[in-house]
Order: structure tokens, then C-alpha cells, then sequence
């Protein structure tokens, strides 16, 4: 008995039974990737030769499209915390329903196909940070590792699945698929409308729930520790693309994405549980080691060098962005979804940092003739940089794990006093 408590419950015990709500929030986070990824991994092909715009200007539209989306979600956490979850939510889904209906009108007039990108990006930055703290609303710390791994698995299945449904009609069929994903969109909404409230939805006027600064009680360190993950991961995520066409071809490019995704859908929800116990500067050591691996593995070039070096960093990124959101609820005293709205904030500005910065490098490599070091630079990163992160870990003030061996891992009585499910 001492054993099974100390491992907290499975992750069936822990998902289940699921009231309708969360399954439909946990089905909507698989329809709503599933229809954007239909359109926005297309969006640089459709705006230069559909729309006819030049390639620098579609990689600035792109670059302003991520920032926004991942750096908007702390007004999104911001806003869920002043009208609630579910009104954050219906209102972001109505603004990305739009911005998906303008693209549709801008097979018409083109010029509106920027804005309508935007609007896009906006209502994502808005639902995401509202639909985590929803996820978890009222679920205690042992049992939200596999709520936010389930919805990440949903998330991971709908951005796989996207991009195969809608390949052959991007440019063949713009204006059905444009239509379709609108509708999907209008259905979700609808569906949003009829969620049950939460506490959340009615502030109380309390001190604690009381209106505070974008930025006010940040978790430094998980912060720090989330925006330099996602710069050194998008390393991968930008210029994997066209180091792998290079050596391979577009479709096997797709294959390794595919076991990307794959791994997130299946190994985060299993080890979940191992994820939360384990010691916060365990889980960076981990995480980090990972992606470092995998960068210098990609640096061979081989096909079996691309799948091992994907395989590799997902399973680094699996234990650093879920570990740094769980630190980052244990640490913070604000609200659920202004965490993960801060969250985004350092996700958006480490994705926008590895754009500028790696793409200078990767034009490099590319003009000296070999690619391969820019991979190996970027491990090298991943060794150098964490170990600056340990300056914040003496600032930052900690309470003791009950456990004096595990620092930083969740338990039940080390909440940072705050209120699960706020």
C-alpha cells in the first residue's frame, strides 16, 4: 500500500470516469488542431504561389503569426482569470472562426489573407491557456499530469492527422477546404457555448483573485527553463524541413514528423506519473540531454540519422514542457490559466529567438557548404546554456519537499499554498 501511494495513481485511475464536458474539451482538443493544421502548415505555399506574395514578406507574415499566437497566450490567461475559462474560450473560438472565414474571402480579395492569419493566431493565443486551466479546473496536483498529457496527446493526434486530409486540396481546392474547416470551427464554438461554468466564471473580488500585472507571480525559473526548451527545440521545428527534403524527400520528411507525433500521443500520457515525481533538476538534466542528443545526431544527415535524432528530441520535449508547466502551477500563486498564459509568453519568445538567430546560423552553414554543424552548434547549446538556469535556482526561493531527496517534485502538501484547480 506504501508503495502504490508513494507512485500516486495510473493513468487510467487518473483520467477516469471523465464527465461529458471533459470528454468534448478533450475531443475539441483534437478537432481544433485538426482543422488548423489542414490549413496553417500550408500557408507559406498558399501565400506564395496561390496568392502570389514574395517570399520574404510570407516568412515576415509567418514569423508575426507565431509570435502572436504562442506570446498572445498571457492576455489569453489574463482575460480567462478576469471572464472565465468558458467565455475565453467561446470568444477565442469566435475569433478564429473568423479569421478562418476571412481566409475563404480572400480567394477574392487577397490582401485580406494576412489579416485573417493573424486572427487566426489571436484566437489560438486566446483558448489555449483558458482550455488547460479548464482541463484541469478542480483536479488535484496527483491527477493533472494526465489531464495535460491526455489533452497534449489529443493536440499531437489532431496536428497529424491535419496535414494528410488536406495536402491534395490546399491549392487544388483552397475554397472547399477554407469552407470546411469553418464549419468544423462554427461546431466546436457552438458546442463551447453549452459547457457547464466554472468557479472560475465568478470572481469572488478577493485579494487573492484580485486583477494583477501580466507578469506578476511568475515562477522565474520554470519561465526561463520553458523559453530556452522551446528555443533550442525549434531549432528543429524551423529548418528541419529543409534539411531533410534536401537529403530525402518531402514525404519522408512527413514520416519523421509522424513519429514525432506519435511518441508525444503515446509516451507523455504513460509517463505522466514518472514525470511529475521526478526531481525538477532531474527532469532539465533529462530533457535537455535529449534534445542535445538529438541535434548532433541530425548533424549525420542519414535517413536513419533524421528518425533517431526526431525520435530522440520528442522525448526530450516530452519531459521539459510538461515538467515546466507542473513546476510552474506549483510555483506560481496566480490563477491555473494565467501560469499557462505565461507560459506561452516564454514559449513565444524562445520559438521567435531560434527563428532570427538560427536562421542567421543555418544561412551560414548553408553558404559555407555544410549544413551539419548548425545541428551540432545547437547541441552544444543545449549543453552550455542550462547551466546558467542554476543562477535562478539559488534566487528563487523554495519551500522543502517533505522528501529531502526529491527537490522540486509534486506532492500533495507542496502547493505553494495555492488553491488546486484556481
Amino acid at each position: 500500500m506504501g508503495e502504490r501511494t508513494t507512485r500516486g495513481p495510473g493513468l487510467r485511475v487518473s483520467l477516469f470516469p471523465l464527465t461529458g464536458p471533459l470528454r468534448f474539451l478533450l475531443l475539441s482538443s483534437f478537432l481544433i488542431p485538426l482543422g488548423s493544421f489542414m490549413v496553417l502548415p500550408f500557408m507559406s505555399v498558399f501565400l506564395h504561389e496561390r496568392l502570389g506574395m514574395g517570399l520574404g514578406t510570407v516568412g515576415v507574415v509567418l514569423a508575426v503569426a507565431s509570435l502572436v499566437q504562442f506570446s498572445g497566450g498571457i492576455v489569453g490567461g489574463a482575460l480567462a482569470d478576469r471572464i472565465g475559462l468558458r467565455r475565453t474560450m467561446l470568444w477565442a473560438l469566435v475569433v478564429r472562426t473568423a479569421g478562418f472565414a476571412g481566409l475563404l474571402l480572400a480567394l477574392r480579395w487577397p490582401p485580406l489573407a494576412v489579416w485573417a492569419l493573424v486572427l487566426t493566431c489571436c484566437g489560438a493565443a486566446l483558448y489555449l491557456p483558458a482550455n488547460k486551466a479548464y482541463l484541469v479546473h478542480g483536479v488535484d496536483d496527483e491527477r493533472r499530469p494526465a489531464f495535460l498529457s491526455a489533452g497534449n496527446a489529443a493536440l499531437n493526434a489532431g496536428m497529424a492527422v491535419g496535414p494528410l486530409i488536406a495536402g491534395p486540396f490546399v491549392l487544388s481546392s483552397p475554397g472547399w477546404l477554407f469552407a470546411a474547416v469553418t464549419a468544423l470551427f462554427l461546431a466546436v464554438t457552438v458546442g463551447h457555448a453549452r459547457l457547464p461554468g466554472t468557479t472560475a466564471e465568478h470572481p469572488t473580488g478577493s485579494p487573492e483573485t484580485a486583477p494583477s500585472g501580466l507578469l506578476t507571480g511568475v515562477a522565474l525559473l520554470p519561465f526561463a527553463a520553458n523559453a530556452l526548451a522551446f528555443y533550442l527545440y525549434f531549432h528543429f521545428q524551423h529548418f528541419l524541413a529543409v534539411y531533410a527534403v534536401a537529403r530525402a524527400s518531402s514525404a519522408f520528411y512527413s514520416v519523421v514528423l509522424l513519429l514525432c507525433f506519435t511518441l508525444v500521443i503515446v509516451v507523455q500520457p504513460l509517463a505522466s506519473g514518472m514525470i511529475r515525481r521526478m526531481p525538477y533538476a532531474l527532469a532539465l538534466a533529462v530533457g535537455f540531454t535529449g534534445l542535445a542528443a538529438g541535434l548532433a545526431v541530425l548533424a549525420a544527415g542519414t535517413r536513419a540519422a533524421l528518425l533517431a535524432g526526431g525520435a530522440l528530441i520528442t522525448l526530450g520535449d516530452i519531459v521539459l514542457f510538461l515538467k515546466n508547466d507542473l513546476e510552474a502551477l506549483r510555483r506560481s500563486p496566480r490563477s491555473d490559466a494565467v501560469v499557462f498564459g505565461q507560459q506561452r509568453l516564454a514559449a513565444g519568445l524562445g520559438a521567435c529567438a531560434s527563428g532570427v538567430l538560427g536562421g542567421q546560423l543555418y544561412g551560414l552553414g548553408e553558404r559555407a557548404g555544410y549544413t551539419g554543424w548548425f545541428w551540432l552548434l545547437a547541441a552544444a547549446q543545449c549543453l552550455l546554456l542550462p547551466p546558467l538556469l542554476l543562477t535562478l535556482r539559488r534566487r528563487t526561493a523554495r519551500r522543502p519537499v517533505p522528501d529531502g531527496d526529491h527537490e522540486g517534485a509534486l506532492t500533495r502538501d507542496d502547493t505553494n499554498g495555492r488553491i488546486p484547480g484556481r
